[in-house]
Parts: C-alpha cells; sequence; structure tokens
C-alpha cells in the first residue's frame, strides 16, 4: 500500500470536511427547494471513499455506485461546482441538469454513476470489470453498494460471473446499519454481510469503515490481488450515516443517543485529531484548511445559483435521434 503521509492525512481531513461541508450547504438549499426530487446523503462514510481514492489509481481505475453518490464524483477529480449545479437542475451541471441528485455521471473521470435502481449497478460493476479484462486493461473496478442492495438477486447473479470469469472488480458494501430504515438485524439471520462473498469462495472481509487507514489497508490489498489476476474481493465497511436514509427519512428507526455515540469515532475527527497529535499542523494550519474549505462550498453555491437553467430542446436532443426526424435536429 501506499504510505500514509503527512500529506495524505492533510489530503483526508480537507477532502473530507470539503464533502460534508458540500453536503451539508446541499441539505439547507434543498430546505429552501433549490434541490428537489430526492437527496442522499453521505455524512459519516467519508473514511470509505477517502481510503478506497488512497489506494487505486483515478486515471484508470473506475468507481460505480448507488444514489449516495455526490461526493464521489469530487473524488474522482470531476469539478464541484459542476456537481452542485447537477443538483440545481442547470445547464453547467455534469450531464447538463438532467440528470439530478441521484445520477451523477463522468466518463471521463472514470465515474460510472449514480443509479436509482437499488442494486442496479452491480452487475453493471462486473461489466465494467469484464471489459477491463477483454481489452486486457491494468484497471481495477470498484463497486460500492448499501447495506440494503446485498438483498437483491441480481448481487448473486454478478458474484457468480465476477468469480467463474476471475474479473478485475472489488465488490464494496457500505454497510451504515439501517438500509432505508429497516435495521440489517431485520433483512438477514446471517448479519456479518461480508460472509455473502463466502459461499461463492470469493476473498471476503468485514473493514472498520470509520478508519481510512483500515479503509485504504483493505482496497489495496484486495485491487493488488484484482490486478495480478487474482479475481474480484467483497468488502464490508461496517460504517455510520448521521443523516436518515434520504431529506425525507424522520428516522423514527433509531434514537439521537445512538447518532451521538457514532458521532465519538467520526472519521473526520479522528484524522484531526492525529494531525495535531503528531504535529502535522497547528491549530492555527487546521482553521485555515477549514476556511478554504468554507470558502470553496461558497463557490460552488455562487456557482449554481448564478448557472443558466438549460435549454427546454437539451431533453429532446438527449433522448431521440433520428436523420428523418423532421421536427427537432439532433444538437448534442
Amino acid at each position: 500500500m501506499k504510505k500514509v503521509t503527512k500529506q495524505v492525512y492533510l489530503k483526508w481531513y480537507e477532502d473530507m470536511l470539503f464533502w460534508r461541508k458540500f453536503e451539508d450547504k446541499l441539505a439547507a438549499v434543498y430546505i429552501q427547494q433549490k434541490v428537489r426530487g430526492f437527496l442522499h446523503l453521505y455524512n459519516g462514510q467519508e473514511a470509505v471513499l477517502a481510503g478506497s481514492l488512497h489506494a487505486i489509481d483515478i486515471k484508470k481505475d473506475r468507481l460505480i455506485t448507488a444514489y449516495r453518490n455526490h461526493v464521489q464524483p469530487i473524488g474522482m477529480g470531476v469539478d464541484p461546482k459542476r456537481v452542485m449545479a447537477e443538483l440545481y437542475g442547470k445547464g453547467t451541471g455534469t450531464s447538463q441538469g438532467l440528470g439530478g441528485s441521484m445520477h451523477i455521471f463522468s466518463k471521463e473521470h472514470n465515474f460510472y454513476g449514480g443509479h436509482g435502481i437499488v442494486g442496479g449497478q452491480i452487475p453493471l460493476g462486473a461489466g465494467l470489470a469484464f471489459a477491463d479484462k477483454y481489452f486486457k486493461r491494468d484497471s481495477v473496478t470498484l463497486c460500492y453498494m448499501g447495506d440494503g442492495a446485498v438483498r437483491q438477486g441480481a448481487l448473486h447473479e454478478a458474484f457468480n460471473l465476477a468469480v467463474l470469469w476471475n474479473l478485475p472488480v472489488i465488490f464494496i458494501c457500505e454497510n451504515n446499519g439501517y438500509a432505508m430504515g429497516t435495521s440489517v438485524a431485520r433483512t438477514a439471520k446471517e448479519q456479518e454481510i461480508w460472509k455473502l462473498g463466502l459461499g461463492y469462495d470469493m476473498p471476503s472481509s468485514p473493514v472498520d469503515g470509520m478508519n481510512p487507514v483500515k479503509v485504504a489497508e483493505a482496497v489495496s490489498e484486495a485491487a493488488e490481488r484484482a490486478r495480478t489476476g487474482g479475481g474480484p474481493t467483497f468488502l464490508e465497511m461496517k460504517t455510520y450515516r448521521y443523516r436518515g436514509h434520504s431529506m425525507s427519512d424522520a428516522q423514527h428507526y433509531r434514537t439521537k443517543e445512538e447518532v451521538e455515540e457514532y458521532k465519538k469515532i467520526d472519521p473526520i475527527t479522528q484524522v484531526r485529531d492525529i494531525i495535531l497529535e503528531k504535529k502535522y499542523a497547528s491549530e492555527k494550519q487546521v482553521d485555515e484548511i477549514d476556511k478554504r474549505v468554507k470558502d470553496l462550498v461558497k463557490e460552488c453555491e455562487k456557482f449554481a445559483e448564478e448557472s443558466p437553467w438549460p435549454e427546454a430542446n437539451v431533453m429532446y436532443d438527449t433522448v431521440y435521434e433520428q436523420e428523418d426526424y423532421p421536427f427537432l435536429p439532433h444538437k448534442l
């Protein structure tokens, strides 16, 4: 694994803090009805992404996930201003305002969505890995899913083929405990989700998803296995989300005390404490990072607010193309 240096810790802190504050701003503007539809936030799960990115090469490796997907493309290099504009439905967004919260996408930056169908991304992740193997590319696909999605039959089909064909894919379950609002204990007798992979003879293990170092170690090992022909891996990241499943979730299934307990092991706080303890930065320098993050979030909001709405014809231009269609020429 690449060494976890002072620079890595500082980057983790700034990245995770920015992802958190970026989504806090989205929650605020959602209440103002500037962002519409559904909104699923990642607060609390940032260590999974931070550790994963440290373990891969974003120039050639791919990410695919479900609809809790705002910060992953930012981590892969997508301009956060364009991500926020997409959530606003503006023409400057990543999909010209047509994708919205659940469908962020950037082929240029190896981020393949953003999928609204629960578990729909799992066979697609296996498919991306199949393409890499077929074309003999030295790439690995990270396919994320929630704990609710592992109950979909598509997971078992994808696992079976991934092992059978020895695909370079890492399946990652971000187990935040509640899926849409039902605890893991109420959805299956076996609560250790990682054990699902064992039935397919797939290397599988649980991981502390609140610690970016533990995540990086596990993903690095899995990526090395995939690149050297060892096939797929299944990792269960044991993490926690502080907000509800979506903004409309009243969270009656858990107590406020439980949420506060998990905040004591917040990944951002853990990294900040290590930075100060090891003197990687002073309190003043950390405050300067905080200010940079706050300013960047403001820039993103300003860009989204001031961006134009997409032209109406874009709806047709992205859906339908026919050479002799007499009404609207295809412009994209």
